[in-house]
C-alpha cells in the first residue's frame, strides 16, 4: 500500500479551481439541487444534467415514451433546470420526446435547454437548427453547441465551411442564446477549439477519475476554460459506456464515487445519463446530499484506479472511433460496422 504522500493527487491548479468553484455553489434545498455559475453566460445551473439520450431512447433498457415524460417533469419537479440533448440522438426522437414534455405546462420556462449541432458547414447547420427547434417546440435554444469536436480537423472545418457563421447568425437572431462545443477524443483538440478567434461560452468534456490519469482533460482543458470564462461541464462519470461498458458494471467504483467525483472537480454541471424513474429518485438523491470530496479522499480513489486508468484500457473513447456518433464517422468518412 503506497504512503500518503506517493498517492496521485490532481494538480494545485485543479484544487484551486475547484475550492473556489464549491465556495460559490448554491446549496441544495428542499425541491432544489445544488447550483453553479456557468462560466460567462451569468446563469446558474443545477450541478445535476439531464442527458438527453437516455431519456429518449426506446429500446436497449431505456424508458419509453411515458416514462420519459414523467422522469422529465419529475426532474424538474425536483430542481434539475439544466437539460441535455443533440440533433442526433436516437435518430431525432430524442429531442422530438423532450419537446413534447417541456411542451406541458410550461416546462419550458423552467429549464436552460442546451442541445448540439451535428453539421460542419453553413446549410447543414441551419438545417440542424430548425430540426432541433420544431423537435423541441420551443423558439429559441439556450445553449448550442457544436458536437462531437473529436477530429483534428473538425475546429477548421467548423469555421472553413460556414458552422461558425451559422451559429452566430443564429444567435444574432435570437433563436440561439449562447454558443459552445463538445468533444471526448482528445485534450488537444478541445485547445485548439478554444484558441480560435470565438468567444464560448462552454465547452463538454469527459470528467471522471480515469480522465485524471489519462489524457487528461480535467488537467488540460478545465483550467484554460476558467481564464478564458468559458462554462466547463464534464460527462462520462462512469467511464465509456458501450462497447466494453461502464466502470460500475466493471466494479472499478461505484456510482456514487464515480460522480461524487466529477462533481468535487471545477465544473458547473455534470451531464447523467439516466435510464429509470428509480434511478433519478436515487441520482437526486445523490446530488442533493453531495459533499465535495477531498483532496485526501481523491488520492485514495486515484490511488484505487491507477493501474487500469493509465493504460486507458476503459477510455477508448479517447484512442478510437468506436464512440464517435455514426452521423460523426460518415461525416469523417469511416465506414460504419
Amino acid at each position: 500500500m503506497a504512503i500518503a504522500s506517493e498517492l496521485p493527487i490532481t494538480s494545485t491548479r485543479v484544487q484551486e479551481l475547484a475550492q473556489a468553484v464549491h465556495s460559490d455553489t448554491t446549496p441544495a434545498s428542499a425541491n432544489g439541487l445544488p447550483m453553479r455559475e456557468l462560466g460567462r453566460t451569468g446563469e446558474r445551473v443545477s450541478i445535476l444534467c439531464l442527458g438527453g439520450w437516455h431519456v429518449g431512447a426506446a429500446g436497449y433498457g431505456q424508458p419509453l415514451e411515458p416514462e420519459a415524460i414523467q422522469m422529465m417533469h419529475m426532474a424538474i419537479d425536483e430542481g434539475v433546470n439544466f437539460f441535455d440533448n443533440a440533433w442526433d440522438y436516437n435518430d431525432g426522437f430524442s429531442e422530438e420526446v423532450m419537446g413534447r414534455a417541456l411542451a406541458m405546462d410550461g416546462k419550458r420556462n423552467k429549464v436552460f435547454l442546451m442541445t448540439k449541432n451535428c453539421e460542419r458547414d453553413y446549410e447543414g447547420s441551419m438545417r440542424d437548427l430548425e430540426d432541433s427547434l420544431r423537435r423541441l417546440q420551443t423558439d429559441h435554444l439556450d445553449l448550442w453547441q457544436f458536437h462531437e469536436i473529436n477530429y483534428d480537423n473538425d475546429p477548421d472545418w467548423i469555421f472553413e465551411r460556414g458552422a461558425m457563421r451559422a451559429a452566430l447568425e443564429a444567435q444574432q437572431a435570437g433563436k440561439v442564446r449562447f454558443i459552445g462545443f463538445t468533444g471526448h477524443k482528445d485534450p488537444r483538440i478541445h485547445l485548439k477549439m478554444l484558441r480560435k478567434p470565438q468567444k464560448w461560452d462552454v465547452s463538454l468534456m469527459p470528467i471522471n477519475a480515469m480522465d485524471a490519469l489519462y489524457r487528461s482533460f480535467l488537467e488540460e482543458v478545465v483550467p484554460v476554460c476558467h481564464d478564458m470564462g468559458v462554462g466547463a461541464m464534464g460527462m462520462k462519470a462512469l467511464g465509456g459506456g458501450y462497447p466494453q461498458g461502464s466502470l460500475v458494471e466493471h466494479g472499478i467504483l461505484t456510482a456514487e464515487e464515480g460522480y461524487r467525483f466529477a462533481l468535487s472537480q471545477p465544473i458547473a454541471s455534470q451531464v447523467m445519463g439516466i435510464k429509470s424513474l428509480e434511478q433519478l429518485k436515487e441520482n437526486i438523491a445523490m446530488v442533493r446530499a453531495f459533499v465535495p470530496m477531498t483532496i485526501d479522499e481523491q488520492s485514495v480513489l486515484l490511488a484505487r484506479v491507477y493501474e487500469p486508468a493509465t493504460d486507458g484500457r476503459y477510455e477508448t473513447f479517447k484512442s478510437t472511433n468506436a464512440h464517435d456518433g455514426p452521423h460523426h464517422r460518415k461525416q469523417h468518412g469511416f465506414k460504419l460496422a
